[in-house]
């Protein structure tokens, strides 16, 4: 039976993605991995940025302990099992293609960076940024290998060869 012949799922390798986003199981783990760090260094830091007087550092510590708990919902729902909408975030989070994540992502990280520059807020946030990154990386897809490349600029030479009208043997 050929590749052709085979039903729709049958010759999948056990690295392929069900929810064909291109992701493999370990990058989609690094991801998961990644959107935990990061939600945890949110709060800490989200946390430590309130013990102040300065009400721009208070509201970004707020927003930071905030994107700890949207980090939380999206990336692992069960930490959060006695919150009744925890599920349905969940899953309405994982219809999202990578880069809506990485925009979303990213966007909840710069905005307490820009609401109040510190230490505390760059390096608080650095970690959900980096969750953004991957999942931007995600969206544009693997890289192609040598071969197809190589016959794609083999193609382009021709293509330009025969608009030049130019070509390569003796002048016959």
């Amino acid at each position: 039976m050929s590749s052709e012949e085979q039903p729709a799922g049958a010759g999948k390798a056990s690295g392929a993605d069900p929810q064909g986003d291109g992701m493999s199981w370990w990058y989609r783990w690094l991801c998961k991995i990644a959107g935990v760090l990061g939600g945890i260094s949110c709060a800490i830091a989200g946390v430590w940025n309130c013990v102040t007087v300065n009400p721009l550092n208070i509201a970004a510590g707020v927003w930071m302990i905030l994107n700890a708990c949207v980090l939380f919902l999206c990336e692992v729902p069960f930490c959060c099992q006695f919150v009744e909408f925890a599920n349905a975030v969940a899953a309405r989070a994982d219809r999202l293609k990578p880069w809506q994540k990485a925009f979303f992502y990213c966007g909840m990280a710069v905005f307490p960076i820009v609401l109040k520059l510190s230490f505390t807020t760059l390096f608080g946030n650095a970690i959900a940024f980096a969750t953004g990154v991957l999942y931007g990386l995600a969206s544009l897809g693997k890289k192609g290998d040598g071969v197809s490349y190589a016959r794609l600029q083999h193609q382009k030479q021709g293509d330009e060869e025969k608009l030049t009208g130019t070509t390569n043997w003796d002048g016959q």
